[in-house]
Formats: structure tokens, C-alpha cells, sequence
């Protein structure tokens, strides 16, 4: 993508919102039932959003902690695919949880469990500061800029086209198009 002027779509907003929420609960759901769904008898949405079972007091809460956390770690990974902006992560991930927050309320009532703040608090953190660092270090990759000059170069066979054609590929892609062209067997005149 290529970040030159800021164009504001709604849009496509509400469409990375929505697709970082259902990854976020898919791999949260990948977790639950991997690290807690071999303790209990039967999985239910009490897990996701039932803040009682945030707790630090057994194994199995243990385990949904851990699986919360995992989830952020993964989510992280899912910003740079999704929002692709190191200065959007903050926004993105407070936005899941957020929402997250609301679910909860709906299903269960208000979090009144200390656990559950300082989980999903730290999910936050893990979530924007990975995610930043994860966008930040692809935006400052180097663009490989020399590799595509001499692939697109081996690619056309400069002898099969027409001078002018030849030119104006030559000076497209700022080669010296004098010493391409008398190589190639034309000549400018």
C-alpha cells in the first residue's frame, strides 16, 4: 500500500474493524480450546466473555488468562496484515477491546473482577506496543529497487523491440538508454 495522501473511508474502517474482532475471537477460541478445553467437561461462551472466569485462583483460569494473552500476542501479528500503520495500532487494539468490553457487559454484566481489568489491560499493551513494533519495523524495510531494475531487464529482449518502445523503457527506469540502445543495435537517428 502506499501511504500518500490520507484519504478518510469509513468503509474499509468498519471492514479492519470487524476482521481484527473475528480473528481476535477465532484465536482466542483456538486457545480456550487447546489450553482449556482438555480441563473442562464442556466449552462454553462463558469463557470468552464471563469475567468470573478470569481468575487467578485455579488452573483452568490460569489457562484462560494465558489464553488471553496469547490471543493479543497473535493479534499483534494480525495488525501489521490488516491496518499495516504502526500509528493506527493504539486505535485498532483498544477498539477490539473495547468491544470486547461491551460483549462482555451484554452476556455477563459489568467486570467487577480485578483480574479481569488487569488482563484485558494488559491484552491492550501487548496488542499496540507488539503490533507498532511489528509495523514499524516492515514500514522501514528496504525497498528493493535495484533487483527490480535487472529482473525487468532480463525479461524483454531488447533486440525484438521497436527504437521507440526501447527508449521509453530505458528511460523509464533511468538507465543510460545511449549505451542500452547502441547495445540493443539501434541507433537515436
Amino acid at each position: 500500500m502506499f501511504y500518500g495522501t490520507v484519504v478518510w473511508d469509513p468503509w474499509l474502517i468498519v471492514a479492519q474493524i470487524f476482521c481484527l474482532q473475528c480473528v481476535y475471537y477465532l484465536t482466542l477460541g483456538l486457545f480456550l480450546s487447546i489450553l482449556v478445553g482438555f480441563r473442562v467437561s464442556r466449552m462454553s461462551l462463558v469463557y470468552f466473555f464471563d469475567y468470573a472466569t478470569l481468575t487467578a485462583s485455579t488452573v483452568t483460569g490460569w489457562c484462560v488468562i494465558a489464553s488471553f494473552l496469547l490471543s493479543a500476542i497473535a493479534s499483534a501479528g494480525y495488525l501489521v496484515f490488516v491496518v499495516e500503520r504502526a500509528k493506527k495500532c493504539l486505535d485498532f487494539s483498544v477498539t477490539v477491546f473495547i468491544i470486547h468490553l461491551f460483549i462482555c457487559i451484554v452476556y455477563g454484566g459489568w467486570p467487577s473482577s480485578v483480574t479481569w481489568w488487569i488482563v484485558n489491560g494488559t491484552g491492550i499493551a501487548i496488542m499496540a506496543l507488539l503490533g507498532e513494533y511489528l509495523c514499524i519495523k516492515r514500514e522501514m524495510r528496504e525497498i528493493p529497487i535495484t533487483r527490480l531494475r535487472s529482473s525487468m531487464l532480463t525479461v524483454f529482449d531488447l533486440g525484438r523491440l521497436e527504437p521507440i518502445s526501447c527508449e521509453f523503457f530505458c528511460r523509464f527506469f533511468f538507465i543510460n538508454s545511449e549505451e542500452l540502445l547502441e547495445r540493443a543495435g539501434y541507433s537515436r537517428f
